[in-house]
């Protein structure tokens, strides 16, 4: 079983604003609202893929209640647990005339340690060996730094295989638990290594050095350009797919969704490449956080061209 797990979710709004300026009145032309956060999406996606996920977190108010009632039609299951406060709801606005796409958060909800410890014993009853915990996205307020270290060892002393996507000091604290796959973005990486990273060669050598820290897996996101594979004795460099864009929220979520689902399925390193390429490409061509469907990605499959490093 894969379990996803968002401690900060959201009610993603979704608005098309053509033109859209400062200063001035903007009018909206389409709005969708999904629900929303990093670990849901990557639930939402590994369901059309074909796969079975368990979307966990924490939720309260009116609109956590109504982010739980929008996910009853997907084909996954639900822990949530509800705590003081409203989910916070984000406002995605996406102006095609210029070509932007600008996101709006809100600080959402706050949490205390028996809320996280609850939520974590509830998980832990559930993963068995073999499971793999998807740990993504912000932390609500109340949360320490170190709450993705804490959870990525409690996983892994239960069997499971870790999947961290987070950034600045969270995916530095939860790299000392030494999760087995990370996906940073080129800027994460930059600032994880104190430096900016630019070039395949900067970008590969600090992978490795991840690697030699006892990580698995490290799958860096190069945007368009593409992305990454490097595992102990294997770099892969996957060009990016030219698709018209409909939406970039959630594109990284996707591709962890991609091989969370091929890790699970055993599939081979180049067919788990093939896929979350594919998949990645098939998500921007979505509106809002909505997930592409499997047809779309199998038509994209054919188009991915990688090579070995």
């Amino acid at each position: 079983m894969i379990y996803t797990v968002t401690l900060n979710p959201a009610l993603d709004k979704t608005v098309e604003i053509p033109g859209m300026a400062l200063d001035t009145v903007n009018r909206i032309t389409e709005m969708r609202t999904d629900p929303g956060g990093k670990g849901i999406n990557v639930s939402k996606v590994i369901a059309k893929l074909g796969g079975d996920s368990r979307a966990v977190g924490i939720l309260g108010g009116e609109s956590g209640r109504t982010l739980e009632k929008l996910l009853e039609n997907e084909n996954f299951t639900t822990q949530f647990r509800f705590v003081e406060g409203q989910t916070r709801t984000n406002i995605k606005i996406i102006d095609r005339v210029g070509h932007t796409n600008t996101d709006i958060n809100e600080p959402g909800l706050t949490v205390t340690d028996a809320d996280l410890d609850a939520l974590l014993n509830d998980l832990l009853a559930e993963v068995h060996a073999g499971d793999i915990v998807v740990l993504a996205g912000s932390l609500p307020k109340g949360a320490p730094q170190d709450t993705y270290r804490v959870w990525t060892s409690a996983c892994k002393k239960a069997g499971a295989r870790v999947f961290l996507d987070a950034d600045g000091a969270l995916l530095a604290e939860g790299l000392k638990a030494a999760p087995y796959l990370i996906k940073p973005n080129d800027d994460e990486l930059s600032r994880l290594a104190g430096k900016k990273l630019e070039t395949i060669e900067e970008l590969t050598a600090e992978g490795q050095k991840l690697l030699e820290s006892g990580i698995e897996r490290v799958v860096i996101s190069l945007g368009g350009r593409g992305a990454l594979y490097l595992r102990k004795g294997s770099t892969i460099y996957a060009e990016g797919l030219k698709v018209p864009v409909g939406s970039t929220v959630g594109a990284g979520d996707s591709v962890v969704a991609a091989l969370a689902y091929a890790e699970s399925q055993d599939m081979s390193e180049e067919d788990a490449v093939r896929l979350s390429t594919a998949t990645g490409a098939a998500n921007v061509m979505c509106s809002g956080t909505q997930a592409a469907e499997r047809s779309v990605i199998e038509e994209l499959l054919p188009k991915v061209r990688f090579s070995k490093l």
